[in-house]
C-alpha cells in the first residue's frame, strides 16, 4: 500500500498447508454448501459506513455458482444488497466463479493533503481497507484482488488482477460488476443514446424500477432510498481503462451492472493492457442529506494518485472572459468585431476593468480548419502576439481553443511554443468518448501541458473522475448541459440548474458558462445564436458563481451586456477556490442554498426552479461577532433587474430571501471592521 496506515492480514486456516494441500482445501469448501458463508467486514472511521464482502451463492437468474459479493450499510439501513463481482477475459471463462479465499488483508490510511485551488482547504483522506485474495479453484487457477474502502463519505471497491503464470496480458471483454439497489429508489437518470458522448443530457427523476433494458446510463446516478439516505454511484482513477456506464439486469428490478466504453472501431476488448490492471475505483457517495453528497464529492480526489506538480504555483483559478457565447459581439466600438485582434483586445480590457484573470479565445483562431489546421499559426486578421504581449502588460491570461485530433497531432510542438509565447492554458473540444484510447489521450494531455505550465479545460469531455488531484492543472471540464444550449433550445432552463448540483457536480468542477445578463421569463424566452437570452433571473445567473463548483469560470456575455449593469461588481469580487463549503438546504431540482468562504469572507448563493419562493437562511455558519452583507436579490417582475442593499448579521441570525420564479439570491459576507 502507498499510505502510512495500519495493516493486518487474516489467512484462511485451510490454506497454511502446502500448496498443494491448500487446493485440495479450497475445493472442499467451495463444493459444500453446507459450509457458513465467509464474510468480512469493514467500518469507516466513525462507524457509519458499513462494507461486507466474501463468498456466496447466489440465486440470481444468471448462472449460479459460488461468487464474491459485497454489500453496503449507511446509518444502519442497507443501501446496496448483496451484489455479485467478476470480468470477462478473453480465451477463457469469466473471472468471477468458483474462486477460493486466499486471504483477507485489513488496513487503514490517513493522509492530509492540499491542492492549489477547490472547495475547502486541507483535505482529509481517512478509510479502512481490505484485499480480498482470491484464486480460482479450477486448472487455470486464475487470480483476482478486490479492493474495499470503507470512508466516513462513502465506499469504493477496484479490481486488481496481479501478474501471474500465463496471464502476462490482459485482454479484457467487459466488467461483471452489479449494483443491488433497495426496493422502492428514486432516481435521477442521465440516460443517454450511446456511449461516445459529450454527458450533455439532463438527469431526470424516475422510479428505478422504471428504467427499461437496453438503457445506457451514465454516471453519477443519484439515488434516495425508501429509508431516506442518499447515494451517487460514479467512478474514480479511471487509468488505461474504459469508461463505466449502467445498464438494468434484465429480469432482475432495481438492479444495474457495469458496461465499459467500447473503442468505435474495436467493439470487443474493451480494455488491453499488460497485468497486472487495475480498474477504476467504482465509488458510493452517502449522505443523509442530498446536500452532503455536494460536500462529500472530495473523495473522488482521495481515491487518485497525489500531485506530480513539483511545484504548482502557476496553477491559477480564476474567471475568464469569452467572446463564443454570444456570437463575438461588440458595440460602441470603431472596428468590425470577429476574430481579429481589435475584438480580442476590446474583451481583454473588459477583462482587465472587472479583475478577471483569463480571456478565453475560442474556435476560429488559428490558420486552417478546426480539425486540420495549424495549431502554431495565428489567423492574419489575429495579431497573437501583440495581444499576449498586452494580457501581460494587463494582468490577463491567455487561453487557447484546440480541437482534440489537432492538439494530438501537434501537442508537444503547440504546447512547448505556448510555454515560450506565454499562454496560460488550452480548452480541448469535441473528444465525446471515452474508450481506454481516448482516456489515455486525457492522461497524455494533461501530462504534456503540465510540462508545459499550461492549465486544461477539457470540453466534449467524460465526467471527471478525480484526476485533477494527480494533474492539477485540469482546472475545469464541462461535461455538462451548460448554458450554450440557450442557443438552440429551452432544455438549459431552471429546473436544470437545480438538479445539476446534485448530480453531475458530484463528480467535479463543470465548466456550465454562467453569466448571462439578457435573462427573461420562460414565456419570453426564445433561442438565438447572437445574443442569446437566458431563463430566469440575472440574481439566478449570479447565483451560479457560488453554487457552482469550478475554478475556472466564464462570463459568457459580451462587454456592452455588463457595463454599468447591477451584478457585475459581484462577477469581479467572487472566488471561484474555497477554503470551506457548506450546503445550508436544497431539494433536488427545486432549490439550493450554499455558503463557501475565501479567507474572512463568506458568500451565499441561493436558487430556485420556475417555483418562486421565500427561503430563509440560517446564519450559523458565521463566526463570533458582526458582520456585513452585501445582498443581491431578485426584482418582482424584472428578470434582468437586481437589488442590492446591505444587512448587518450575526451567527444567530437567518436571512429572509424571496426569489422569483427562475429566480437567484447572493451575499457576500465579510466581519465588520472594529
Amino acid at each position: 500500500m502507498d499510505d502510512n496506515g495500519t495493516r493486518t492480514r487474516r489467512r484462511i486456516d485451510p490454506l497454511k498447508t502446502a500448496l498443494a494441500a491448500s487446493i485440495l482445501c479450497a475445493l472442499h469448501v467451495v463444493s459444500n454448501p453446507a459450509l457458513p458463508a465467509q464474510d468480512f467486514h469493514l467500518n469507516s472511521p466513525n462507524g457509519e459506513v458499513t462494507v461486507t464482502v466474501g463468498l456466496k451463492e447466489l440465486r440470481t437468474p444468471y448462472p449460479k455458482g459460488v461468487r464474491p459479493y459485497y454489500r453496503i450499510g449507511f446509518n444502519g439501513a442497507t443501501v446496496v444488497r448483496d451484489s455479485w463481482l467478476g470480468l470477462d477475459l478473453k480465451g477463457g471463462p469469466p473471472l468471477g466463479r468458483d474462486l477460493v479465499l486466499l486471504d483477507w488483508e485489513a488496513s487503514s490510511g490517513d493522509e492530509r493533503y492540499r491542492l492549489p485551488y477547490g472547495t475547502r482547504g486541507e483535505l482529509r483522506n481517512a478509510y479502512r481497507q481490505g484485499v480480498l485474495r482470491l484464486r480460482e479453484s479450477t486448472p487455470s487457477g486464475r487470480r483476482l484482488d478486490l479492493v474495499f474502502r470503507a470512508y466516513d463519505e462513502g465506499a469504493a471497491f477496484r479490481y486488481r488482477v496481479p501478474p501471474q503464470p500465463g496471464l502476462s496480458d490482459v485482454d479484457l471483454l467487459e466488467e461483471n460488476s452489479t449494483f443491488f439497489f433497495p426496493e422502492g429508489c428514486r432516481a435521477w437518470v442521465l440516460q443517454l443514446r450511446g456511449f461516445a458522448t459529450n454527458y450533455e443530457s439532463e438527469f431526470n427523476p424516475q422510479p428505478l424500477w422504471r428504467l427499461q433494458p437496453g438503457a445506457i446510463v451514465g454516471l453519477p446516478l443519484l439515488l434516495q432510498t425508501l429509508a431516506g439516505s442518499w447515494l451517487a454511484v460514479t467512478e474514480a482513477n479511471i487509468s488505461d481503462y474504459a469508461g463505466m456506464y449502467l445498464t438494468p439486469v434484465p429480469g432482475i428490478p432495481e438492479t444495474l451492472e457495469s458496461r465499459l466504453s467500447p473503442h468505435p472501431r474495436r467493439p470487443g476488448v474493451k480494455v488491453r493492457t499488460a497485468a497486472p490492471l487495475q480498474s477504476p475505483w467504482r465509488v458510493f457517495l452517502l449522505g443523509r442529506t442530498p446536500g452532503k453528497l455536494i460536500e462529500n464529492n472530495g473523495l473522488l480526489l482521495h481515491l487518485n494518485e497525489p500531485t506530480r506538480i513539483a511545484d504548482p504555483s502557476w496553477i491559477r483559478p480564476g474567471k475568464a472572459a469569452w467572446h463564443w457565447w454570444n456570437g463575438t459581439s461588440a458595440k460602441g466600438v470603431g472596428f468590425e468585431p470577429g476574430m481579429n485582434t481589435a475584438t480580442m483586445k476590446h474583451y481583454l480590457d473588459f477583462a482587465a476593468d472587472h479583475n478577471l484573470e483569463y480571456l478565453q479565445i475560442d474556435a476560429g483562431w488559428h490558420q486552417g480548419t478546426e480539425e486540420e489546421g495549424d495549431i502554431t499559426r495565428s489567423r492574419s486578421e489575429l495579431d497573437l502576439p501583440s495581444l499576449i504581449g498586452y494580457g501581460r502588460k494587463r494582468g490577463v491570461g491567455i487561453l487557447l481553443w484546440l480541437h482534440w485530433k489537432r492538439a494530438r497531432a501537434q501537442m508537444e510542438e503547440a504546447f512547448k511554443l505556448y510555454e515560450d509565447w506565454g499562454i496560460a492554458g488550452v480548452k480541448i473540444d469535441f473528444m465525446d468518448r471515452d474508450d481506454q484510447e481516448m482516456v489515455g489521450f486525457y492522461h497524455q494531455a494533461a501530462r504534456r501541458a503540465a510540462n508545459h505550465r499550461l492549465l486544461v479545460n477539457f470540453h466534449g469531455a467524460y465526467k471527471p473522475d478525480g484526476l485533477r488531484r494527480t494533474w492539477p492543472n485540469i482546472i475545469t471540464r464541462e461535461a455538462v448541459l451548460g448554458l450554450e444550449w440557450n442557443r438552440l433550445g429551452t432544455r438549459c432552463n431552471p429546473t436544470h440548474d437545480l438538479t445539476l448540483p446534485f448530480t453531475r457536480m458530484l463528480a467535479g468542477p463543470m465548466d456550465y458558462t454562467p453569466g448571462a445578463f439578457r435573462t427573461v421569463h420562460r414565456k419570453d424566452f426564445e433561442p438565438r445564436s447572437r445574443e442569446p437570452l437566458a431563463q430566469g433571473t440575472r440574481a439566478h445567473q449570479l447565483a451560479m458563481y457560488v453554487v457552482y463548483e469550478s475554478p475556472l469560470q466564464m462570463l459568457v456575455d459580451y462587454p456592452a451586456a455588463y457595463r454599468g449593469q447591477p451584478g457585475i461588481e459581484f462577477l469581479g469580487k467572487v472566488p471561484t477556490s474555497w477554503d470551506a463549503t457548506r450546503v445550508l438546504d436544497g431539494s433536488v431540482g427545486e432549490f439550493i442554498t450554499v455558503a463557501r468562504r475565501s479567507g474572512a469572507e463568506w458568500y451565499v448563493g441561493s436558487m430556485t426552479d420556475w417555483d418562486g419562493r421565500e427561503l430563509s437562511i440560517p446564519m450559523r455558519f458565521l463566526g463570533p461577532g458582526l458582520y456585513r452583507a452585501e445582498v443581491y436579490a431578485d426584482v418582482e417582475g424584472d428578470p434582468a433587474g437586481v437589488r442590492r442593499y446591505q444587512l448587518r448579521v450575526r451567527s444567530s441570525d437567518a436571512v429572509t430571501a424571496r426569489l422569483e420564479p427562475g429566480g437567484g439570491h447572493v451575499m457576500r459576507i465579510c466581519p465588520e471592521k472594529p
